[in-house]
């Protein structure tokens, strides 16, 4: 019998593990994560096999994968770890999730569910926050480059509008005069210091956002003159998660001498917005990490200093509330080589996860089942989608069992900045998204179809006519200009 015919056979034998079997294997190692390997192989999401989600999703819909995995328990966690440490501490806080890390709306109502807050950064981030049913009025509005429109909504929602700039400050005055209507805002200050991060945004001085000294002492006086704008706190991001608390400490005390300072000037200072909280180690699944203990000391570190100047700590933590609760969960099309290098093509590509090729970002990768080939060892090889870059890359130069056709394959840690991120480069579909809760799976986000992509172009009669231009032989643009509008 032919190998490849060997090894269809075992694949369906492989696919036939029901759910309770696959829930009584254990993980083989001490970690917190709900998204763990069992001693056998097989990658878990809480309580059930990915790959027993996947065969399941590829039963009951058209476009099976690649599809973008979440762990609720996870999400649950990593708020917690927050809530509690803040709560043990006694330090008055909005703990505010940052919208753009994952803007899917059921996640959302979860975290706001937890006791999260929203940060947002666009007016249809503010309307789905809203959606998802935060509360405007402890919401907050970031960007250097809000639009008048969404200012004005803004103002109207009682948003609070973090001021990045004296235009910006201008609009809101705009805005707050145009309807007679405060609003609440925070002044956002450039601090002059440096994060080991990547170095597009490592370089605080030159970072787009904020205000210097001068320009942020401008403001306040402007302010002080206004009666429709209420400064109600001040805000500081370091542009980086921070991995360094002493780092973070040293830029608290900079901020609580600016609170004195503003203070003093008689401004009734009611927050201190610190920015995103603690980073995610991409690489933790290279050494075991207690997150929760380094969640502990960060907020412990900044405790008392806090509580002395009865303010409220703002936080606006995006990647480690959600960044670690996700997967995307692939296949492998096939293993090519180069002479040079090998190449394991996956059906996942960069238009999912953008973060390795565009920054250079790590992901940890691995196979979701065990490999059928394992008489082949280790494969080193670069992990890449079908995509027509050369940078279409998800790792380079990484090492994993060399897979059959058809393995699984998961890209771990995508639950922030990938599928918000995503695109549909040479026409890709974005996936579908995939919500754990125990032994339960459903789905949150449909995958797109070739009709979704259609949507917005004019020149066709309808969505859903693609198969009618298949079948006839008249496809060509003096079929399709009739139903053009030209624009006089």
């Amino acid at each position: 019998m032919p190998a490849h015919t060997e090894e269809t056979i075992m694949a369906a034998e492989l696919l036939k593990t029901d759910q309770v079997l696959a829930a009584s294997s254990r993980p083989n190692i001490a970690t917190s994560s709900n998204i763990y390997t069992t001693g056998d192989g097989h990658l878990f999401c809480e309580n059930l096999a990915v790959r027993y989600i996947t065969k399941e999703l590829a039963r009951k819909t058209k476009y099976p994968s690649p599809y973008y995995l979440y762990s609720r328990a996870q999400i649950t966690d990593n708020v917690l770890q927050y809530k509690q440490a803040l709560e043990k501490h006694e330090i008055k806080h909005l703990l505010g999730y940052t919208v753009q890390a994952n803007n899917n709306l059921e996640l959302l109502r979860i975290i706001r569910q937890l006791g999260c807050t929203a940060v947002v950064a666009s007016g249809n981030e503010m309307r789905l926050a809203m959606m998802a049913g935060f509360d405007p009025s402890t919401m907050v509005f970031n960007g250097n480059g809000k639009l008048q429109s969404e200012i004005e909504e803004a103002v109207k929602c009682d948003i609070m509008i973090n001021v990045d700039s004296l235009f910006d400050l201008r609009h809101i005055i705009k805005a707050c005069n145009k309807f007679e209507k405060k609003s609440s805002v925070l002044m956002r200050l450039h601090p002059t210091l440096h994060v080991d991060s990547h170095p597009d945004a490592s370089d605080i001085i030159d970072t787009k956002f904020g205000m210097h000294h001068r320009e942020f002492d401008e403001a306040l006086n402007i302010v002080k003159m206004e009666k429709w704008v209420d400064l109600v706190g001040i805000h500081c991001h370091l542009e980086a998660t921070i991995e360094d608390t002493e780092l973070f400490k040293v830029t608290l005390e900079t901020m609580l001498g600016w609170v004195d300072k503003v203070r003093d000037m008689g401004f009734d200072i009611k927050y201190l917005n610190m920015g995103e909280g603690i980073g995610l180690n991409y690489k933790r699944h290279l050494v075991v990490e207690d997150t929760q203990s380094k969640t502990k000391d960060f907020i412990g570190s900044i405790a008392d200093e806090i509580r002395k100047k009865d303010i409220c700590l703002v936080l606006e933590p995006g990647i480690s509330i959600i960044g670690n609760t996700g997967v995307l969960v692939t296949e492998v099309i096939g293993v090519k080589t180069n002479e040079n290098k090998n190449f394991m093509v996956i059906n996942g590509s960069m238009t999912e996860v953008i973060r390795p090729s565009l920054y250079g970002a790590y992901h940890h990768i691995q196979l979701t089942e065990p490999s059928m080939c394992k008489n082949k060892g280790i494969l080193k090889c670069d992990v890449v989608g079908p995509v027509g870059e050369s940078t279409d890359f998800l790792a380079q130069s990484y090492e994993l069992p060399y897979p059959h056709e058809g393995c699984g394959v998961a890209i771990r840690d995508v639950g922030a900045y990938c599928s918000t991120m995503a695109s549909n480069y040479n026409m890709r579909q974005k996936p579908a998204e995939v919500l754990v809760e125990g032994s339960r799976w459903r789905i949150i986000r449909n995958a797109e179809t070739f009709d979704d992509l259609l949507k917005p172009y004019l020149g066709l009669p309808s969505v859903g006519v693609y198969k009618d231009y298949i079948d006839t032989t008249e496809v060509h643009l003096g079929t399709m200009h009739p139903w053009l509008t030209w624009m006089h």
